[in-house]
């Protein structure tokens, strides 16, 4: 989706694997409205399409006759209030849009209005994007070869771009694209969206420790405490990285602050684990108490 106000973040990525495409696409007439351009990155982002074996929300909330019905919902996104538009059809495939557009969320001089002060703009492109596509940019394909999922690569002059991290106001920095995204679409109900979030940061790589820990530090901060599929992820990351975290003096700053349940769940992680390799290598444990 496209917005009327363009403001690139100066958001730097990190991945290695993720390229720009020239080529450009937006919603056709028949989809997503806006009066005028929005893309957060230099490029244009090429078009996309729903990747096989992830279902779409979106289908459960067409007309009997299998067509969006005309009704047009304006959302005013973020502190500066850039403007997108989609099909009320497709909003309420989200619980909370539906709701929100029977209740007091209404702009009372406006019924087809809805604030979003505290959502990204990019991340609410994509989130839009996943609702009338069924993925976002950079979509995953499947490597049918290897029978394993990736993010989909295109050339751009061969050189290399990355989309992995976006800059959020909220943290004043850079995170991971695919843990905001995670954790708006919790905000909105939009379960396969997560699965789809949570499967694309799996597998990006080359992300600087300073990311991976803002990140963590933002999924713990937007995610309920139930949540054990993105935290459990961080976790994991943290675990195996742990040579070069242990190196790091930003995870030392971090653990230093604190102010987040992130860091005792690690260190339980980390007892777990060393117990499962005790186990698996039969070592009997010692009886002596430490005071």
């Amino acid at each position: 989706m496209f917005s009327r106000r363009f403001e690139p973040p100066q958001a730097k990525s990190f991945s290695k694997t993720s390229k720009i495409n020239k080529s450009s696409s937006s919603f056709s007439k028949n989809h997503g409205v806006s009066k005028s351009r929005h893309e957060p990155r230099q490029h244009r982002r090429p078009a996309t399409a729903a990747s096989a074996n992830v279902p779409n929300e979106t289908a459960t909330a067409l007309s009997p006759t299998g067509t969006l019905t005309p009704s047009i919902v304006t959302l005013v996104i973020g502190r500066d209030q850039r403007i997108f538009a989609a099909h009320e059809d497709v909003l309420c495939a989200s619980p909370w849009f539906q709701q929100a557009l029977s209740n007091q969320y209404m702009d009372p001089q406006n019924s087809k209005r809805i604030h979003l002060p505290d959502d990204e703009p990019e991340i609410f492109s994509s989130v839009l994007e996943y609702l009338y596509k069924g993925d976002y940019y950079p979509r995953l394909v499947h490597n049918k070869r290897r029978n394993s999922w990736q993010i989909e690569q295109t050339e751009d002059d061969g050189q290399g771009s990355n989309e992995s991290t976006v800059y959020h106001h909220g943290v004043d920095g850079d995170i991971l694209k695919d843990t905001v995204i995670y954790c708006t679409a919790d905000k909105y109900g939009l379960e396969e969206l997560k699965r789809v979030a949570l499967r694309k940061q799996g597998l990006q790589s080359g992300i600087q420790c300073s990311t991976i820990l803002a990140s963590a530090r933002y999924a713990y901060a937007n995610t309920p405490d139930t949540d054990s599929k993105l935290r459990a992820h961080y976790l994991a990351l943290i675990i195996r990285s742990r040579s070069t975290f242990k190196r790091s003096g930003t995870m030392q700053l971090e653990m230093f602050n604190g102010g987040t349940q992130l860091f005792f769940d690690l260190f339980v992680a980390l007892c777990n684990h060393v117990d499962d390799i005790s186990s698996a290598q039969n070592t009997p444990r010692s009886n002596r108490h430490f005071f």
